[in-house]
């Protein structure tokens, strides 16, 4: 019996090379619809004023006349300039104080508040509360809590036999560590949050299979809890460095930068060189130093932590 042979179906043409390249177009269109917007933004409030600064930092320019090219004087008078040694050493005063007490008091709250009990959302909230709280509003609060002579502070401690309490912020050695505790305060809620997320995604069979072999409590938190946190400890720790070193608001509102300059900073010093002075030359310099501080930190911290993943 003879079979006939059936014919494969014809594959489809494929579209003609104008459709193509038209759709290719509508799609490429479409994506820089989505993507224009975010970035015209940055390019306009980030990167031509990053590109500028670099620019600026070579010349000396008061903002109203022609900006003029002086090379790397700026940066030579930034090794003569005890202010910016001063403002640089309070820095890293700063953040030598501030990146340890804020990472160990928003670990500790996350560990109270990472708990199923009636009312922990309210705990949570008030716990966060002052990181949304007017700066202004901190620095005043704070301010009369330090008070030398009426402050409960210096109260409390007058009632438990301290004769001679700090005068904080009007001391020039209990100046910063005052402006410290008040970071802290307000910023810990802020870290908590960070922390109380990475806490809930460690797996409950972990805790359980830790407790099956005997592990207390604090053998738990060191072989359980900090090495699964050491992803949200790593970026609490890069968030919290480049804040430091770039802290501003609150050391303006509260000290001034004083007493004398007991709390004078880096940003503060670019603010006064730059706003008051009009040296915008000069202070372009100074946040150029203070960028590759930052950048390498960051730079540092990201190498160890790849280490400590290897």
């Amino acid at each position: 019996m003879a079979t006939t042979a059936v014919d494969a179906p014809a594959a489809p043409a494929p579209p003609p090379r104008r459709n193509r390249s038209r759709l290719t177009l509508r799609n490429t269109f479409i994506g820089w619809t989505f993507i224009l917007p975010n970035f015209i933004g940055f390019a306009v409030l980030t990167l031509v004023p990053v590109v500028t600064l670099f620019y600026l930092a070579f010349t000396s320019w008061n903002a109203f006349g022609q900006a003029n090219w002086i090379g790397l004087e700026n940066f030579a008078r930034l090794l003569t300039d005890g202010t910016f040694h001063t403002a640089l050493i309070n820095t890293g005063y700063y953040a030598v104080l501030h990146i340890p007490l804020t990472l160990a008091v928003s670990l500790g709250l996350a560990l109270l508040l990472n708990h199923k009990m009636r009312g922990i959302a309210f705990f949570r909230t008030v716990a966060f509360f002052p990181y949304i709280t007017s700066i202004v509003a901190i620095a005043v609060v704070w301010n009369m809590l330090f008070s030398p002579d009426s402050g409960p502070i210096n109260q409390f401690l007058m009632a438990l036999g301290i004769d001679n309490p700090p005068g904080w912020t009007t001391s020039a050695t209990w100046s910063m560590p005052a402006v410290v505790l008040t970071s802290v305060w307000r910023e810990m809620g802020y870290y908590m949050l960070l922390f109380l997320a990475g806490l809930q995604a460690i797996p409950r069979e972990l805790y359980e299979a830790a407790r099956v072999d005997g592990a207390h409590a604090i053998q738990r938190f060191w072989n359980v809890t900090v090495p699964s946190l050491r992803p949200t400890t790593f970026f609490v720790t890069v968030i919290l460095t480049i804040q430091s070193f770039k802290v501003l608001d609150l050391i303006l509102v509260m000290t001034d930068g004083g007493p004398g300059t007991s709390t004078l900073v880096l940003a503060q010093y670019i603010y006064r060189k730059g706003f008051e002075e009009n040296d915008f030359g000069y202070a372009s310099a100074v946040a150029v130093v203070l960028f590759f501080i930052c950048l390498g930190l960051t730079v540092v911290q990201f190498l160890l932590n790849k280490r400590k993943e290897v």
